[in-house]
């Protein structure tokens, strides 16, 4: 710590052997990537953490991080490092795809006794899966009997909890389209929650991309939007093969604005648009049965 951050009691920033011991732990316990100019996001972000520990500076952290007892401590750290940046009808392209293209055929299967899976990874406070959700409900009014499930999940438990509790800040609602919001939002005090049936359509659960998924697969769509930017590219590659493993024949993954997915070989996935991709379509594999 340097003498005047001492002085003044301020946190000073890690050096550059603890900034980059933090960014092998975050890159082992993520994917994600922290560069070496990084140091002063790394203090703003972590700041309110050692607080809470009753930590002085970054050595005593690390100390902390590499215990034995620090597993509970690096979920946090991993938490306070995630960018959680969304809204609803977020890249309005992708929705409206969805309702042109996408979800007819799939509501049509579900009407004929099918079961369609949708996961929304990466969700942060939940606007993606329930403007997922909302769109689906205005396509379909018979939704309650139908056989439709959206998962979303993130890293963050934080996040997932907030995502649950479907409350908003009332300025969320501005981005959520006007006949959607005066079916599906309701104005309480100085917030707004999401109703029924869209919320019960979605499923939170934490979960890391870059540890093993629970899911067996059978995903008709998928959205991972604006995740993968925080890897290196052999971590992007190898997530992109796992979302492909994870869809159904004909299924479609939907990515984020400043994401690419190199297209060919080994992947089987076509580019249908901006950042939307597909499988083609083909008989059931009897080994990937849906998510429920």
């Amino acid at each position: 710590m340097s003498i005047a951050a001492s002085l003044a009691g301020a946190l000073a920033p890690p050096d550059a052997a603890e900034l980059a011991e933090i960014a092998r732990l975050v890159r082992e316990g993520s994917g994600i990537v922290i560069g070496a100019g990084k140091a002063s996001m790394v203090q703003s972000r972590l700041a309110k953490r050692l607080r809470a520990l009753g930590l002085k500076d970054f050595r005593s952290y690390l100390a902390l991080l590499n215990a034995p007892e620090g597993g509970d401590e690096r979920r946090r750290m991993l938490s306070a490092l995630t960018t959680n940046v969304t809204h609803f009808f977020r890249e309005s392209h992708h929705f409206e795809q969805l309702r042109a293209t996408v979800l007819p055929p799939l509501i049509a299967r579900a009407r004929a006794g099918g079961a369609v899976r949708i996961w929304s990874a990466g969700c942060s406070s939940g606007e993606e899966p329930y403007s997922i959700a909302m769109l689906l409900c205005d396509m379909a009014d018979d939704i309650a009997g139908l056989d439709i499930r959206i998962l979303a999940t993130d890293i963050d438990r934080e996040m997932t909890a907030l995502g649950r509790a479907a409350r908003y800040a009332a300025a969320a609602a501005e981005t959520v389209p006007a006949a959607l919001a005066r079916r599906f939002i309701a104005a309480v005090g100085d917030r707004v929650v999401l109703r029924d049936p869209p919320r019960s359509l979605v499923s939170f659960r934490e979960l890391n991309l870059h540890s093993a998924w629970p899911m067996r697969g059978g995903f008709d769509i998928i959205f991972c939007r604006n995740v993968a930017i925080y890897f290196d590219t052999p971590t992007q590659d190898a997530l992109w093969l796992r979302l492909e493993a994870a869809l159904r024949p004909g299924g479609w993954l939907f990515l984020g604005h400043s994401e690419r997915l190199p297209v060919g070989d080994p992947t089987r996935l076509s580019s249908q648009g901006i950042t939307s991709y597909r499988l083609p379509v083909a008989a059931p594999d009897p080994e990937q049965p849906p998510w429920h």
